[in-house]
């Protein structure tokens, strides 16, 4: 894996500082269309109707960046599964888990398809919801997970109670799911949140960057990267939108005479283990850490041995 760039924070900042944001970085990811990169990751027919996936291109980006062969990649909510057939097909080992029985009938039979064309890693899928994770069930997993890789699902069928806001019901949900993903990270590790532009009635963009640093930070995790992952493609330096034909309807019908632009990305928020990320930020800065201090961390404001999370 290549070594990522690190901001000089979440080292301690004099009080009343408030961090920065992250690095910011922009992935070349939309140079095939949806539907040619499902065909191109092997995935079952179906898995188009997932329209909350990480497209298999991203989720390729993603596992070639964040983690080396060989790792354990987990998505807590997998939907259809792509990013656990390409986690497979790029030679790391995938778990998935999802609660609803369409979206685990389908990631089976993508985990299944990856299989069949040669992927030997191991792959599962549990019809389980992101609680199982803090089960004795999830014991084994404690300190193996390389790169927790899910994304955003906002889908209204999920949220309970009419006066209930998707977004706000989206991120609780995540939130919840991130703390107990997070004592199964391994050491130097990642977590890679990806979040689909949403609109306001009025059809501006959701401020989804500042709630899901937030909803990170509140698992005990550090913002080390913001990225753009390009869902258009580029010819030269222009974007080439490729927007759905119900996408282009809706942005006709919010516009009402007003231009509105489509979207041509994917928001990704990266974190690690603020113990870890606070480590990386020292190194980068050059900054001598006490040996007493690399070999501690804790968890849920409990101090635990460095060495349980040894890769």
């Amino acid at each position: 894996m290549n070594d990522r760039p690190t901001a000089r924070w979440p080292l301690p900042l004099p009080p009343g500082e408030e961090p920065p944001m992250p690095p910011l970085s922009v992935w070349p990811t939309g140079q095939r269309d949806p539907l040619a990169q499902l065909r191109d990751a092997g995935c079952v027919p179906g898995t188009e109707t997932d329209t909350e996936r990480i497209p298999p291109a991203v989720a390729a980006h993603a596992i070639a960046t964040y983690t080396r062969p060989g790792d354990l990649v987990l998505d807590p909510d997998c939907g259809a599964g792509t990013v656990l057939t390409t986690a497979l097909r790029a030679g790391r080992h995938a778990l998935g888990l999802t609660a609803r029985t369409r979206w685990w009938t389908l990631a089976r039979a993508n985990v299944t398809a990856a299989k069949t064309a040669g992927a030997w890693r191991d792959g599962s899928v549990l019809d389980a919801r992101p609680k199982v994770l803090a089960t004795v069930r999830a014991a084994g997993l404690i300190g193996r997970v390389g790169l927790v890789l899910t994304t955003l699902r906002t889908e209204r069928d999920r949220v309970s109670g009419p006066d209930r806001d998707p977004v706000e019901s989206a991120l609780a949900d995540l939130a919840t799911t991130l703390l107990y993903c997070e004592p199964l990270l391994r050491s130097g590790g990642y977590v890679a949140v990806v979040a689909r532009p949403l609109r306001h009635p009025d059809g501006s963009l959701v401020d989804l960057t500042t709630p899901l640093i937030a909803t990170g930070t509140s698992a005990g995790l550090a913002p080390v990267e913001r990225c753009i992952a390009l869902t258009a493609g580029l010819r030269g330096s222009r974007p080439v939108t490729r927007a759905s034909l119900a996408e282009r309807r809706a942005a006709r019908a919010r516009a009402a005479g007003t231009p509105t632009a489509l979207t041509a990305h994917r928001e990704v928020l990266v974190f690690q283990l603020a113990h870890d990320a606070t480590l990386a930020a020292a190194a980068a800065a050059d900054i001598p850490w006490p040996m007493d201090e690399a070999t501690r961390f804790i968890v849920h404001g409990v101090e635990r041995p460095r060495g349980r999370r040894a890769a």
